[in-house]
């Protein structure tokens, strides 16, 4: 099963007021697994950034104004998707975008079947809790230090992460962890130890004196069970 992780980093909130994306990344999951192949693209977003979106992620016009633009790179972004599940944080956002884009350069745009939204699924796992990256990430023990600021490569990393616990991938981890717990705890014997000989099985019955002595203590015994008809077996 291939599923793809991807975050995307943009102008603004709104495609449709002129926004455009700017930047993303992606993560190729095969059965749940990083396979590390991965696939990340700046863009020109052919206008200026606001500085609110510039704080964020950190990336000026100046910085992209040599980008390609994404009409000249979506065939590669296409082939790398390919036809799997794409899965985002607050999906519908980055769908938004990625389509948007597809539709100005006349390709068609990505069906929304194809998307699975982590925040839909933490807030079905985690009702009432904050569903932010951030809180996730801290919520499932996944280390954060080095984001300082928004990166839609290293955010999908992240969220890669975070999808596999989502879908129970701590409790595969400790098993496995446990088969190699078991594994290196496991004591082989040396090639050189001595073959000892194998003995045969002690046989150990009663003496005859021991009977008589059962014998005896069984009669003193006041109605034991297996003398009462009522009793099973």
């Amino acid at each position: 099963m291939r599923e793809i992780i991807f975050d995307t980093e943009t102008t603004g909130f709104d495609p449709a007021s002129g926004d455009r994306m700017v930047e993303i990344g992606c993560i190729e999951l095969i059965n749940r697994v990083p396979s590390g192949r991965t696939f990340h693209a700046y863009y020109n977003p052919q206008r200026d950034m606001p500085s609110a979106a510039e704080a964020v992620h950190g990336l000026s016009i100046t910085f992209l104004k040599d980008k390609p633009l994404f009409e000249h790179g979506a065939q590669e972004l296409l082939d790398f998707l390919e036809d799997s599940m794409l899965v985002a944080h607050n999906a519908r956002f980055d769908f938004g975008f990625l389509n948007h884009e597809l539709k100005r350069c006349s390709r068609a745009e990505i069906s929304l079947d194809r998307m699975i939204d982590t925040v839909a699924m933490a807030r079905t796992l985690h009702p009432g809790a904050k569903h932010s990256l951030d809180a996730l990430c801290t919520r499932y023990g996944i280390d954060r230090s080095h984001r300082v600021k928004h990166g839609a490569l290293l955010d999908a990393e992240l969220l890669a992460q975070l999808y596999i616990e989502l879908r129970g991938g701590r409790q595969i981890g400790l098993s496995l962890a446990q088969e190699e717990a078991d594994k290196a705890y496991r004591v082989e014997p040396a090639q050189d130890a001595a073959v000892r000989p194998v003995r045969p099985a002690r046989v150990f019955m009663a003496s005859a004196e021991e009977l008589e002595r059962h014998a005896v203590f069984v009669a003193t015994l006041d109605k034991p069970l297996w003398l009462d008809g009522s009793h099973p077996g």
